[in-house]
């Protein structure tokens, strides 16, 4: 596995846990608004919040991956100059 292919799949990571993210706050606001509310019931905010904090979390991790590799990345560099 290269450092290139490490780097992308951490910034993959981070672009899916954001576009998560994403979807779980809209369903979170979706239900707190009067036509959501008919539809929707307490399980489902939960829900959201929960994913809500698993695709921050995701996010995390995977820009930890990004700051990993980079560092590897330059202490490569540094060895071979």
């Amino acid at each position: 596995m290269t450092i290139n292919s490490v780097l992308n799949t951490g910034v993959q990571g981070v672009q899916r846990g954001i576009e998560g993210a994403e979807r779980a706050a809209s369903e979170i606001v979706r239900a707190g608004t009067v036509d959501g509310a008919a539809g929707s019931n307490s399980n489902d905010v939960v829900e959201s919040l929960v994913d809500l904090r698993l695709y921050e979390r995701s996010v995390e991790a995977s820009a930890q991956v990004v700051r990993t590799a980079d560092e590897v990345l330059g202490t490569l560099l540094d060895t071979l100059a």
